[in-house]
C-alpha cells in the first residue's frame, strides 16, 4: 500500500497540470511509511507520450531526500491524454521493485499505483492521509 499525505495529491496534480498536454514526472519521498513530499523533475524529452527524467536533478532530489532522512518511495509521472494505466513502455522501464510507480491521468482525473516485478503488474492500493 502507499500511503501519501493528501497536500502531496494536490502538489502532484497541480504539476501535472501545469506541464500539460506534455508528460510530467518526478520523485515521492517518503518518512516513517508515509509519502510527505514530491520532487518535481523536467521531462528532457518533451513529449506528450513519454518521459525522460534529468539525471541532474534525480542525483539532487536524492541528495536532498537523504539530507530530510527519507526514502525515495515512487515515480510519478502523467498521462495527458490516456487512462491511468501503465503502457508497455512504462513497465519495460520500471527496473526497480521495490518502488511504486504512480500515474496522473488527466484524461479521467485518476491517481493510480503499480508496482512492477518482472514485467508483472500489479494494482497498488493508496490510502491519502489528511494532513
Amino acid at each position: 500500500m502507499l500511503r501519501i499525505q493528501q497536500n502531496v495529491v494536490k502538489d502532484i496534480i497541480a504539476h501535472v497540470r501545469r506541464e500539460a498536454p506534455l508528460e510530467a514526472c518526478g520523485y515521492l519521498a517518503e518518512k516513517d511509511g508515509i509519502v510527505i513530499r514530491h520532487y518535481e523533475l523536467t521531462n528532457m524529452d518533451v513529449s506528450e507520450v513519454h518521459f525522460t527524467m534529468n539525471p541532474v536533478e534525480q542525483f539532487a532530489a536524492v541528495r536532498s531526500m537523504r539530507a530530510a532522512e527519507c526514502n525515495l518511495r515512487a515515480v510519478y509521472h502523467s498521462h495527458p491524454s490516456t487512462p491511468a494505466r501503465p503502457s508497455a513502455e512504462d513497465i519495460r522501464l520500471a527496473y526497480d521493485v521495490d518502488l511504486s510507480y504512480v500515474i496522473v491521468s488527466l484524461l479521467d482525473n485518476n491517481v493510480k499505483s503499480f508496482k512492477v516485478k518482472n514485467a508483472a503488474l500489479e494494482n497498488e492500493e493508496i490510502e491519502i492521509i489528511d494532513k
